[in-house]
């Protein structure tokens, strides 16, 4: 469990950098963002857990 809280808050880390360093250039890419078909979006999605889970394979083996 402690692994796993670690883990977690490294994720909010990662994920808080963009919004703290550069808040108005999220603003824009998330416009950006809006554009994009829904089936590119669900595709990077699937990307990045396929590589999220091949980086765990790897990690805990």
């Amino acid at each position: 469990m402690d692994f796993f809280l670690c883990v977690l808050g490294m994720v909010f880390i990662i994920e808080g950098l963009p919004y703290f360093a550069f808040p108005e250039k999220l603003k824009v890419y998330m416009a950006k963002i809006s554009s994009i078909p829904e089936s590119t979006l669900r595709l990077l999605g699937i990307c990045a857990i396929i590589t999220g889970l091949i980086l765990l394979y790897f990690g805990r083996r």
